[in-house]
């Protein structure tokens, strides 16, 4: 499977480690009222979606930079790949 990375092109997936969920990158609150239970649900659940799917990937071999990958978890097609502090940055502006 080949990794569209945003800065150094296409890159072979052996070069990158798969850490899960994009979702990850929205941390709960440790200070809200109910922080037990918001990250009992980060840690324990996740989806598990037959279609598209947004995955961090790290390039353990490479740049060492994370990845949010948007890959269909049917055909292992890989959608699109960004940097995954650009996603981050993104979610704080739409806050």
């Amino acid at each position: 499977m080949i990794i569209p990375h945003p800065l150094l092109g296409p890159r072979d997936s052996q070069e990158f480690t798969y850490l899960g969920d994009a979702s990850l990158i929205e941390r709960p609150d440790w200070q809200a009222d109910n922080a037990v239970d918001q990250f009992h649900d980060y840690l324990y659940l996740r989806d598990n979606p037959a279609g598209a799917h947004r995955e961090l990937w790290f390039h353990e071999q490479g740049d060492r930079s994370w990845l949010v990958v948007t890959r269909d978890t049917v055909t292992h097609e890989i959608i699109s790949a960004e940097l995954a502090r650009d996603v981050a940055k993104a979610k704080g502006r739409s806050k």
